[in-house]
This record gives C-alpha cells, sequence and structure tokens, in this order.
C-alpha cells in the first residue's frame, strides 16, 4: 500500500431536461413504493427518480454505484433501510462518484458497506431484498423488446455495469420486484430511439427475454409476457407521437400482422 494524497475525482454533471424530470416522476409515482430497495444506474434519469421520491418512506439502497441522489434521501429521511433482509439499516454499493458532498457524506459513515462487486451483484443476493426496484437506461430499444444500452451501432458509448444482473435480481425478487429501463423518447436531433431494428452492430445488452417496463416521458410500456405484435404496441403508445406512425408501418413489415394490445 501507498500513501497518496490528491483531491477526489469528481462527476461531471448537466442540467436535468424538462423530459428527464418527467420520466423520473412518472417512474417514481407509478413504480416505486414505499419499503421498496432501489438500485440505479449512473446519469440524469436515474438521478432524476431519486429527485422526485422525497415524499416515500423507509427506502432501502443496494446497488452497484450511487451518488448525490442518495444522499438527499437520507437526509430527508426517506431512505433508512430498515425492510431491507440483506444488511437491514445498511446503504450496500461496491463504488460511487458524485460531488464533494457525496464523498464528505461517506466519510466516517458504518451504515454505509462498500462490498466485493460480484456479491453485491449477485442477482440472488439482490432477490432477497423486499420490492427490488432496479432502474435503469438505455440507448435505443427496437419493437421487440431488444435493447442496446452500450452501443450506438459499432460505436461503444459505454459500459453496461450492473443492468443485467440487478434487472434480473428485481425480476427474480419473490416481493414486487421492478425492473425497469428508461430512455428519452428521442435523441437531441428527433430521432426515435424506440426504432424498428437496432442499429447494425449495435449489442444487446438486455434481451427481450427479460425486459419488464420501458419508460419514457410518453407513458410506461409493459412487456414481459408479451407477444411481438403487443409488445409493438406498447412501445409505439410511448414513442415520440411523430414517430408512431412510421413505427406501426415499420411493425406490419417485419411482423407482418398490424400492433394490438
Amino acid at each position: 500500500m501507498v500513501e497518496h494524497d490528491s483531491p477526489m475525482r469528481m462527476r461531471h454533471t448537466t442540467k436535468m431536461t424538462d423530459v428527464e424530470k418527467t420520466i423520473g416522476e412518472l417512474i417514481a409515482e407509478n413504480l416505486v413504493d414505499n419499503d421498496a430497495t432501489l438500485q440505479m444506474g449512473i446519469g440524469n434519469i436515474p438521478d432524476s427518480v431519486l429527485a422526485a421520491l422525497k415524499d416515500h418512506k423507509d427506502l432501502g439502497i443496494h446497488s452497484e454505484m450511487f451518488s448525490d441522489g442518495v444522499v438527499d434521501l437520507v437526509e430527508a429521511g426517506c431512505v433508512t433501510n430498515h425492510h431491507k433482509k440483506v444488511l437491514p439499516g445498511k446503504i450496500v454499493g461496491s463504488f460511487c462518484i458524485g460531488s464533494k458532498k457525496l464523498y464528505d457524506f461517506l466519510d466516517n459513515k458504518p451504515f454505509v458497506l462498500m462490498g466485493d462487486v460480484q456479491w453485491v451483484n449477485y442477482s440472488p443476493i439482490i432477490a432477497q431484498n423486499p420490492k427490488v426496484t432496479a432502474i435503469n437506461s438505455c440507448i435505443e430499444v427496437d419493437l421487440t423488446g431488444q435493447v442496446a444500452a452500450d452501443s450506438i451501432g459499432t460505436r461503444m458509448y459505454s459500459g453496461f455495469g450492473g443492468q443485467v444482473d440487478f434487472l434480473r435480481g428485481a425480476a427474480i425478487c419473490p416481493e414486487a420486484g421492478k425492473p425497469i429501463l428508461a430512455l428519452p423518447a428521442t435523441t437531441k436531433r428527433g430521432e426515435s430511439k424506440i426504432i424498428p431494428v437496432l442499429k447494425v452492430g449495435a449489442g444487446v445488452v438486455t434481451t427481450r427475454a427479460h425486459v419488464h417496463y420501458i419508460v419514457t416521458e410518453y407513458g410506461i410500456a409493459y412487456l414481459f409476457g408479451k407477444s411481438l405484435r403487443q409488445r409493438a404496441h406498447a412501445l409505439i403508445q410511448v414513442a415520440h407521437p411523430d414517430h408512431r406512425e412510421g413505427l406501426e408501418k415499420a411493425a406490419f413489415e417485419r411482423l407482418k400482422c398490424m400492433p394490438s394490445p
């Protein structure tokens, strides 16, 4: 071990958009229960959910990573970890990145446990907690529910981290788990993020077999257990209105039937 003293690396953040705030409010109001155990990815969408949870009670945290939004919920009394089955009373994570406020919060806090990632991200461990609610973002979704989260076509955009581990943990949670993926309906250039097929070369991070909830600013689509035509219909309903007609035509061409609920 070598002693080293230098400023901690801070997370660069951008101002939260109205679209991201709307997505956060939709998830917080409709999909997060009191007493839920939360996992959140990194970025403005997970942060927007945390910002909208100020009226919730007795939330718990078991997450690969967390950032400043968790600090605000602890200080507001919303996060207590009382109902967790795995290390009750403790926030569990494996790493964090944020502002000086976050690092000051972590200093000398025995109720925060940073564990080995292979244990923190182990789906059967995750699933032992009550109402596991995994909130992650993604890049694009095709009309059958295939999810690209780490690449735009062949270009790598990021890693996918613990997304699959926690979505699976929430799915097998015996007590009302909710695996959630969220994204704005369009890119900054107005292109739909719900698309007929993924871009050539895009990696499928979460398969259509594992997808449950897809959330955009236009609503919540529940896909699990549905046929392809039902999935296409649900996703088109949460796509941007300007793109819905084109997506319906593309769905008919791909599936040889009209999308229907």
